[in-house]
C-alpha cells in the first residue's frame, strides 16, 4: 500500500482519523519535522494536543519519534487551547512545537500543525521544508520518561499565560460592567478557560457545551452560524448580552448579540479595531486577509494607521506582526491577532478583548454595530461553501480571472482582484470573492454589499454559476 501524500494547508496537516491520519503517518510527519530542527542537538520540542479522537495518544507518538531523534521533550498532559501551547513555546524559548488538532475541521479529521520559536504558525518556508523531508529518514522512535523539569517548565507557561491574558484585558472595566455572558467551546479544548477569567461577584457568567465530546455534539466546532444554535437560544433564554464562542482548538472567535444573531466578523474585527484605537489609543498597522472587511479598512484609514492585505491564511498575518507594527491582523474565519501579544490566532483573550469593547462601549452589541454602520457605511457579509470537485473549481476561478464579466446580475463589474482567488469588485465597494480550495473540493464564495438584499442576491447568482453543468 502507498504511503498517504502529507500536505500542509493554511495551518497543518489535516486528514482523516484511521485512513491517511494513522499512528504510522503521524510518525512520518513527526520524524521529517525532527530532520528539519536535526541542527537544534538538544533544543526543547513542546507538545499539546486537542479533544480530539485519540488526540492525546497521537501526541503521545509524535513525542517519542521527537524523543527519539535526540530532542527534549515536554509533553502537556490535557487538552489545552493551542495559542497556550503557542504561548508556551515562545515562553520557554523552545525550537520549536507540535500541537495535535484539527481546529475548526469535521470531527472525523485530526491534524499536526507546527509552531515556531516566536509562538505563532510555522511560516509556509519551513513546512514545505518539513514536507520535502517526509520519508527522508525511517522514524527512530524512543519511550517518553517522566521528566519532573518538563512538567515544571509547561506548568510554569500555564501560570505565565494566564498571567498574560490577566494583564492584556481590562477585567476590572467588565467585572464592574454587571453583564450577563454565555459562553460556548462547542465541546473544544476552550473548556472553561473564558469564564476563568471572570469573576461572578458583578458579572453573570454561564459556559455550555464545556465537557470533551470528539463528535463535538453533532456539529462541526466552527464558531459560524449554523453551529452555534445551543449558544443563541442559551442567550436569548438567558437575557444575555453576549454571547461568545470558540472553535475545537480555541484559536478562533465567534460571537452573538444580545437578539440572539450570530456576528459575522466582518462586524467582530471592526469593533475591536475601533475599540483599540480610539478607546485604548494604541496604534500600528491593520492587516486583512483577502476576504476580510471593508470597514476594517476605512476604520483603519480614518484613523491614520497603515493597511496591509495578505493572501487568505492567518500565517501571511503572523508574517507581518514578526516584521512590522502591527496593531491588528484578522481573518473572515475568525482568527485574530493583537499587537502586546503573540503573533497568533487567540480565541480566548479575544473574547475576553471582544467583552472589553462593549463592556466599555455601555452598550449593546447591535447598538454598537448601528452605530459603526452609521459612521463607516453599512456592509453585510456572508459565504457560501460549495462541494465542487478541485479542477472544476480552479478552471471556474482561472476563467473569472481572465474573461471578468462586465456586469454581474444588473451591478457594473468596476474591477478584478486575484491575490488569492478572483475577486469581482462593485462601483460602491461591495465585492464578490470565489475561492477554490487546494486540499479539498470546496469552492468558497464571499460577498461583503452595502445592504443584505444585494449581498444575498449575489451569492445567490455566484453559486448558480458555480454549479452550472460543464
Amino acid at each position: 500500500m502507498a504511503s498517504a501524500q502529507i500536505k500542509f494547508g493554511t495551518d497543518g496537516w489535516r486528514a482523516v482519523i484511521a485512513r491517511e491520519f494513522t499512528f504510522a503517518n503521524v510518525e512520518r510527519v513527526a520524524q521529517a519535522y525532527a530532520d528539519y530542527l536535526s541542527s537544534e542537538s538538544s533544543g526543547l520540542v513542546i507538545i499539546g494536543y486537542d479533544r480530539r479522537f485519540l488526540s492525546e495518544n497521537f501526541a503521545q507518538r509524535a513525542a517519542e519519534i521527537i524523543q527519539g531523534n535526540g530532542l527534549r521533550v515536554a509533553l502537556f498532559n490535557e487538552a489545552l487551547p493551542t495559542p497556550l501551547i503557542s504561548w508556551a513555546v515562545k515562553n520557554q524559548s523552545a525550537i520549536g512545537g507540535i500541537v495535535i488538532t484539527a481546529s475548526h475541521n469535521p470531527p472525523e479529521f485530526n491534524g499536526f500543525k507546527i509552531k515556531a520559536p516566536w509562538g505563532g504558525s510555522a511560516s509556509p518556508e519551513t513546512t514545505t521544508q518539513v514536507e520535502r523531508l517526509v520519508d527522508a529518514s525511517k522514524p527512530k522512535r524512543a519511550a517518553i520518561a517522566d521528566d519532573p523539569a518538563a512538567k515544571g517548565l509547561l506548568q510554569q507557561s500555564v501560570e505565565s499565560y494566564r498571567a498574560q491574558v490577566s494583564a492584556y484585558i481590562d477585567l476590572d472595566r467588565i467585572k464592574q460592567s454587571r453583564l450577563s455572558v454565555v459562553v460556548d467551546p462547542i465541546h473544544g479544548c476552550g473548556a472553561r478557560w473564558v469564564e476563568s477569567f471572570l469573576t461572578r461577584d458583578t458579572l453573570t457568567v454561564e459556559t455550555i457545551r464545556a465537557d470533551r465530546d470528539p463528535l463535538f455534539g453533532g456539529v462541526n466546532p466552527e464558531p459560524i452560524d449554523q453551529n452555534l444554535g445551543a449558544l443563541k437560544s442559551r442567550v436569548l433564554e438567558k437575557e444575555a448580552a453576549l454571547g461568545l464562542a470558540t472553535d475545537g482548538d480555541a484559536d478562533r472567535l465567534g460571537a452573538v448579540n444580545e437578539r440572539g444573531e450570530t456576528m459575522t466578523m466582518h462586524e467582530v474585527v471592526p469593533l475591536i479595531l475601533l475599540h483599540l484605537a480610539r478607546e485604548r489609543k494604541m496604534a500600528g498597522g491593520v492587516v486583512r486577509t483577502f476576504s476580510q472587511s471593508v470597514l476594517t479598512k476605512r476604520i483603519a484609514e480614518a484613523h491614520g494607521l497603515k493597511v496591509y492585505e495578505t493572501p487568505i491564511g492567518f500565517k501571511y498575518i503572523a508574517d507581518l506582526m514578526l516584521r512590522a507594527d502591527i496593531l491588528l491582523g484578522a481573518e473572515e474565519s475568525g482568527g485574530i491577532g493583537v499587537k502586546g501579544h503573540i503573533p497568533e490566532r487567540d480565541g480566548i483573550l479575544n473574547s475576553l478583548l471582544l467583552l472589553e469593547a462593549v463592556a466599555a462601549a455601555g452598550k449593546t452589541p447591535s447598538q454598537m454595530v448601528s452605530e459603526m454602520h452609521r459612521e463607516f457605511g453599512e456592509f453585510y457579509f456572508d459565504r457560501r461553501d460549495l462541494h465542487i470537485e478541485i479542477d472544476r473549481g480552479k478552471n471556474l476561478v482561472a476563467q473569472l480571472a481572465e474573461k471578468p464579466p462586465a456586469k454581474f446580475l444588473d451591478h457594473e463589474v468596476s474591477g478584478i482582484e486575484t491575490l488569492d482567488g478572483t475577486k469581482l469588485l462593485f462601483n460602491d465597494e461591495s465585492w464578490l470573492l470565489f475561492r477554490q480550495s487546494g486540499t479539498e473540493p470546496m469552492l468558497r464564495i464571499y460577498c461583503e454589499a452595502t445592504s443584505k438584499i444585494k449581498m444575498k442576491s449575489l451569492l445567490d447568482e455566484g453559486s448558480r454559476c458555480a454549479l452550472l453543468p460543464k
